[in-house]
């Protein structure tokens, strides 16, 4: 029988992950992602709002610029400093406050919506983020997520990195959350889920750029690449190319790759 899975052990590694890089340098870029989910949430001004795992801070802004009374949460300190340096810019009213998505410290029914962009999904234990986010959001309230899909480039990246880095047993794909049926079983037959395919597109020099700025950047590709000895990091640079540059749309003088992920609107019970 298979020894349960050590969360605890997994998150302190992934946590040492994401801010071994800087994620905002790539945030930044998503930030369009941001903005079409609190959209797509109807946020009202006014409105109490969690971005939970919010990185550097896109769907917090978004919130924020709207009106809403935002408190941004991440596991990642540095990342909150990085969304906190933006919203002191645009004078934006922000909360920031150091959080686990599985152990939210906030009381039952204390948000209208939760947002999540890119971010949620990579939460260990799958079942209890998204319970967490459940137990915060009021009854009739939103949960509101932009998740990559399988199929997606960060999907399929995640996929390589597995076959040179295989993640510990018991450990569920990120990419789950980019599928429909998998997060009916995370929130359960009460749950009303609309969903919305969608396409963010890279934007780079090349695939040769495009690697570089997620090998120092990105937290686990900069791991990975860190991680494996020089002949098989090759390997990973190799793969890792040919995929950007079977998906790319941008022509053979730059890179463009659409990557599809799901926009996820989910209400809990009524008033």
């Amino acid at each position: 029988m298979n020894a349960p899975t050590d969360f605890a052990a997994l998150k302190t590694r992934q946590q040492t992950a994401w801010a071994s890089g800087d994620y905002a340098v790539i945030g930044t870029t998503l930030q369009i992602v941001g903005e079409q989910l609190a959209e797509a949430c109807d946020l009202r001004f006014g409105e109490a709002v969690l971005d939970v795992a919010a990185g550097n801070g896109n769907a917090t802004l978004a919130a924020a610029r709207r009106g809403c009374n935002v408190t941004s949460t991440d596991y990642v300190a540095s990342l909150l400093e990085r969304g906190s340096d933006r919203a002191r810019a645009e004078g934006l009213n922000v909360v920031f406050q150091a959080a686990d998505a599985e152990a939210l410290p906030f009381k039952d029914a204390s948000f209208d919506v939760v947002l999540s962009t890119f971010g949620v999904m990579f939460a260990p234990d799958q079942a209890k983020a998204a319970s967490e986010m459940a137990r915060v959001v009021r009854p009739g309230g939103r949960i509101g997520m932009a998740n990559w899909t399988p199929g997606s480039l960060v999907g399929q990246m995640f996929k390589i990195l597995g076959r040179h880095l295989p993640p510990p047993p018991g450990v569920q794909s990120p990419s789950l959350w980019g599928t429909e049926a998998y997060l009916r079983t995370l929130f359960g037959p009460q749950a009303k889920i609309d969903v919305t395919p969608r396409m963010f597109n890279f934007r780079y020099r090349s695939a040769a750029h495009f690697i570089d700025v997620f090998r120092t950047w990105y937290g686990p590709v900069h791991k990975a690449f860190a991680a494996l000895p020089p002949e098989k990091a090759a390997v990973l640079e190799l793969e890792l190319t040919q995929l950007l540059e079977g998906l790319n749309k941008g022509g053979s003088a730059s890179l463009l790759v659409p990557s599809e992920y799901l926009e996820i609107v989910v209400t809990l019970g009524k008033l």
